[in-house]
């Protein structure tokens, strides 16, 4: 059985030591791979009336392919994607950071 963890988008912030942190710890723990959310746009409780979701528009989201790069260079854990937005991106774009994490991965002796 393999067992991940799902990557913490607005509780972890922005700050790059404690994703690393945060990924290299999961990687200890025997957790074979991290899943991260995609969430292009942040929810804007003054246009979305009512709103009381765990985010807004002022809440950090990583974008999932960038994060994933900058963790294949700090652990071997197998990165996963729960949803990713494409309407939102130019194709071409999300291909190119598909390939680039591809080819990453396999330089590092990951893929």
């Amino acid at each position: 059985m393999r067992i991940g963890v799902v990557f913490p988008q607005t509780e972890i912030g922005a700050d790059r030591g404690a994703i690393r942190a945060y990924g290299q710890r999961v990687e200890k723990l025997g957790f074979t791979h991290l899943l991260a959310y995609d969430h292009v746009l942040g929810a804007d409780p003054a246009v979305h009336e009512g709103w009381n979701g765990p985010y807004t528009v002022h809440t950090t989201f990583h974008e999932p392919l960038v994060l994933f790069g900058y963790l294949a260079a700090v652990t071997s854990l197998e990165l996963v994607t729960g949803v990713i937005i494409l309407p939102q991106r130019q194709t071409a774009l999300v291909a190119k950071q598909a390939d680039a994490l591809t080819v990453t991965a396999q330089a590092l002796g990951l893929g």
